[in-house]
């Protein structure tokens, strides 16, 4: 029995459906306090539910007696409880009803005043919060393979979850994600009648002055991640990377994972054959629950179709970090994690080649050989290269530096028809195939 391509993958989605790296469900958050200022919100968040003006009024008074509450003792549980619980609220239905405070003071009528509620927009943030979808991140709930616990940071404020989708509109920033999931934290003060939200980045600040006391901001290093799972159908991509690799140069991409800082370590993650950035979640997630980690260490991932062979890979990544060094001169040198055939790709960047890996796939020079350009350019940074000095340290997770058997068994021949080759990299072009004499270019890496 002959099975086509597209039929295969259909096959091999339908067995793997059942485990979903990460599903979402959407709820109704519900909060239980015997407290007055637990009393506005049960009062503020009944059904039908009023105005989204006189909503946010009455959250807001919620909000305020409890700041009043944590301000005559400060260690009052309940009270922070009952405060970042109004707050996300708040945010919940700026989201609901399409509310723009960010733009003008919104009149919100509450107990006994009208609060002016107005969001401070950071200076140096990219973009105008219009452009994105925020919500609680407390209104998701996660399950998948790829999301065993939720990493959180107790404190004040109420996570949020920022999703930025419309590329045209916002525009995309160098080594930016087409879509963006992070993770924020809200949260409000108080002065008279006037209130003033901040949007803050839990992985730049580690605390805040409220009321004249220095809290730990609250923040959800899971929600972003596990969201952006859930939307994106990552299996698809890693499957049709494999079979279907097609373009390499397209569909290549290094990507930071939050905004450059000049003065955090580049942490760069590759993953292996058949995977994709997604697998890195579970790790991204509990390194960030680390303080020492988000204050020196910023994440970025290469990700690439994993159908063609790894050297031609490490070619496309060393552009790609000339690039990065282009636009970022100031960067840090740059640790790398590599897994399975990511950590192949990486041991050729701290690699001296020379001649080695040409002599013993080619028995002339590059420029005595009848290639075309283009032919004789993509061999040539694949097979002859030099150590990244930008790279400072390289993590090996199980790579196979020495081969592996399952290469030559039978499910390895098989794997070895189905996916790319080098000829699509070459154009159709097979005189550089052709022309090829052994040993194979594993042994001569060994021995490097």
């Amino acid at each position: 029995m002959k099975f086509s391509l597209p039929l295969l993958l259909g096959l091999i989605l339908a067995a793997t459906g059942c485990q979903s790296y990460s599903t979402v469900r959407v709820t109704r958050p519900v909060h239980h306090s015997p407290t007055p200022a637990g009393e506005r919100i049960v009062h503020s968040l009944k059904r039908p539910s009023p105005p989204p003006l006189t909503r946010l009024g009455g959250l807001l008074d919620a909000a305020s007696m409890a700041a009043d509450a944590l301000r005559r003792q400060p260690d009052d549980s309940q009270a922070l409880l009952d405060y970042n619980f109004a707050v996300a609220r708040i945010f919940g239905t700026i989201h609901d009803a399409d509310l723009e405070p960010w733009k003008a003071p919104l009149p919100c009528p509450g107990k006994g005043k009208v609060w002016r509620f107005s969001i401070k927009r950071d200076a140096n943030a990219k973009g105008d919060p219009s452009e994105f979808d925020i919500q609680p991140a407390d209104v998701f709930k996660f399950r998948g393979t790829l999301v065993q616990q939720r990493i959180l940071r107790a404190g004040l404020g109420a996570p949020l979850v920022v999703v930025g989708r419309d590329v045209e509109s916002r525009g995309i920033q160098p080594f930016e994600a087409r879509d963006i999931f992070y993770g924020m934290t809200g949260v409000v003060n108080f002065k008279g009648s006037d209130c003033v939200g901040a949007i803050l980045d839990p992985l730049a600040v580690e605390k805040i002055e409220f009321d004249g006391r220095t809290r730990p901001l609250a923040a959800d290093f899971t929600a972003s991640l596990a969201l952006a799972l859930a939307d994106q159908n990552h299996r698809r991509k890693e499957l049709s990377g494999f079979f279907r690799p097609a373009d390499i140069e397209s569909r290549a991409r290094l990507e930071r994972l939050e905004p450059y800082d000049p003065k955090k370590i580049p942490v760069l993650c590759i993953h292996g054959l058949g995977d994709s950035q997604a697998s890195w979640s579970p790790l991204i997630q509990t390194l960030r629950g680390q303080a020492i980690i988000r204050k020196n260490y910023q994440f970025w991932f290469f990700s690439y179709p994993t159908g063609f062979p790894y050297p031609f890979t490490a070619s496309v990544l060393r552009r790609r970090l000339d690039a990065i060094t282009a636009h970022y001169p100031d960067h840090k040198k740059i640790v790398l994690i590599g897994h399975s055939m990511g950590g192949m790709i990486s041991r050729t960047l701290m690699t001296d080649s020379g001649m080695k890996l040409w002599d013993a796939v080619y028995d002339r020079p590059p420029a005595e050989m009848p290639f075309s350009e283009q032919t004789r350019k993509v061999m040539s940074e694949a097979l002859i290269f030099e150590h990244r000095p930008e790279i400072a340290r390289v993590i090996f997770l199980s790579p196979s530096h020495r081969g592996a058997d399952m290469a030559t068994n039978f499910f390895g021949k098989l794997g070895s028809k189905m996916i790319g080759g080098p000829e699509k990299m070459l154009r159709g072009d097979t005189s550089a195939l052709d022309l090829a004499q052994p040993p194979s270019t594993g042994e001569e890496m060994k021995k490097m």
